[in-house]
């Protein structure tokens, strides 16, 4: 064995910790980011919420600041010099910084909105602050809970409430029951003496329960269950259980035809049957949930301003923090350990108010970009979408793709055509017979559009609509457009028949 000394050159990437923060809260989303300020706030004393104050000049100058820094008018956003980093806009923040930052940390009110407003409930707990907005119910009732209840009610025996409890447990979230009646009796005769009758016996008395269709074995008995709850005199009341009870198959196969043929109906009886059918609700559990809903907040807004589409900030998602003065002061003038501390918190508080910064700002120069190449969409609906993805709006912006993909995931823009995610926008492209490129969303437009025109007794199938698409110069196979009607939730045309 020989010792020998080798030297080599190579490059890494080191994640500083103010880097690996960066880019963690560009990829949250607004209700993650705010509950990592509000951390922040708990936990750093140098960081507190900042007031309106100062001389009649610096409040001129806030506002001219926050107008530039919240506002971009497509086509004035600027480029920067990329380095050659994994994530580059990020990386340069870094670069940019110096390592001592002055104590008075300049951060322009970019983001304007109060501490009071986006952490009332959190700071008061007062449901005064929440005035004008949805309160969720955090005591939601599942649909178990709802069905018990109305067990509890009734008079039965205790074996009837062992059935019962047995039956409820077996119903799923759209109130079907989802194991068979045989397997129900099996395994409540095991520890009772219990016959099958005693069982279906129970289960009908359970069918009776709230919501109507309840505890239903498939959707032709939910049906029938709930046309007991009609009244007697409904008009086609007696034709919609028979329809149900003979028919349900050929029902199930739009076969209209033959249904009137043995039912001795006109056309125009059969389609006041079939409106009587589809009056009912197929999942009659799906409106009792003890979910949460879940609610969008946009981090921008979109929308034209004299001839031209402007981009802003939501000021809304983003409290306006900055450094506590007092404590700066402390940790400049004291040397002792408490003075340490200071003045480790004092640098955290001011990378985490440059990283939230840099977050927003690179969030509304991608936002910026992306409008401006989807122009069309926005004048002129989804038919317009060109084909995007994130390379292009990463060529433009000079940031890597990685960094793309992290600004745009869960982040929201607010349009005039409604609340879209910034990944939305992206779709891959059909070539088109003029040796053009179609959007992939623009072609489910069209899709749309074609079906939702069609006849309801002759709809259009896929090979069709294949046809249609290329007599408008868009090349498409049939399966393509079979794929894009499923992605829609749209039905095959033999499902889509219906009376006229």
């Amino acid at each position: 064995m020989k010792q020998t000394l080798q030297l080599k050159l190579g490059q890494h990437l080191t994640m500083t910790p103010q880097l690996q923060q960066a880019i963690r809260l560009l990829q949250l989303s607004t209700l993650e980011l705010q509950g990592e300020i509000q951390e922040a706030l708990e936990t750093n004393p140098m960081l507190e919420i900042s007031e309106e104050g100062g001389t009649e000049a610096e409040a001129e100058r806030r506002e001219d600041t926050n107008r530039e820094d919240t506002v971009a008018s497509i086509g004035e956003t600027a480029g920067s010099e990329p380095p050659d980093t994994a994530d580059r806009a990020v990386d340069k923040q870094q670069e940019e910084i110096p390592s001592d930052l002055p104590t008075d940390s300049d951060w322009e009110d970019s983001y304007v909105d109060s501490y009071a407003d986006t952490f009332s409930a959190a700071s008061r707990g007062s449901d005064s602050e929440l005035t004008g907005y949805e309160q969720a119910d955090s005591s939601g009732e599942s649909l178990r809970d709802h069905l018990l209840w109305q067990l509890n009610l009734s008079t039965c025996s205790e074996t009837d409430q062992v059935i019962a409890t047995t039956i409820i447990d077996a119903i799923d979230d759209d109130g079907y029951l989802s194991i068979s009646l045989e397997e129900l009796h099996q395994s409540l005769s095991e520890d009772n003496d219990i016959e099958l009758d005693e069982v279906e016996a129970v289960l009908h008395r359970v069918q009776d329960f709230d919501p109507p269709g309840i505890g239903a074995r498939d959707l032709r008995e939910c049906m029938l269950i709930q046309l007991k709850y009609y009244d007697a005199e409904t008009p086609w009341l007696d034709e919609a259980r028979t329809l149900l009870d003979e028919h349900f198959d050929a029902l199930a196969k739009r076969e209209y035809a033959q249904i009137m043929r043995r039912m001795k109906l006109t056309e125009e009886d059969m389609q006041h049957v079939i409106q009587l059918v589809q009056s009912l609700n197929p999942r009659p559990g799906g409106h009792i949930t003890d979910s949460q809903p879940e609610y969008i907040i946009p981090d921008v807004f979109v929308k034209k301003v004299k001839g031209e589409w402007r981009v802003e900030l939501n000021p809304d998602i983003t409290p306006k923090i900055g450094i506590n003065s007092l404590y700066a002061k402390m940790a400049q003038r004291n040397n002792s350990k408490d003075a340490t501390f200071l003045k480790n918190n004092l640098q955290e508080a001011r990378w985490f108010i440059k990283s939230l910064r840099s977050r927003n700002e690179t969030l509304l120069k991608v936002a910026s970009t992306i409008v401006e190449r989807q122009r069309g969409f926005f004048e002129y609906g989804e038919e317009a979408m060109k084909p995007m993805v994130m390379h292009d709006i990463a060529e433009i912006v000079e940031m890597h793709e990685s960094t793309i993909s992290r600004v745009t995931t869960k982040k929201y823009m607010h349009t005039p055509r409604g609340i879209f995610e910034l990944k939305y926008f992206f779709s891959s492209h059909v070539g088109t017979a003029a040796g053009g490129e179609c959007s992939a969303t623009a072609i489910r437009a069209i899709l749309k559009k074609l079906i939702a025109a069609e006849k309801p007794n002759k709809p259009l199938s896929d090979n069709k609509l294949a046809a249609l698409l290329g007599e408008q110069g868009i090349n498409v196979a049939r399966r393509t457009v079979a794929k894009y009607r499923e992605a829609m939730s749209i039905a095959p045309s033999n499902e889509r028949k219906r009376l006229v």
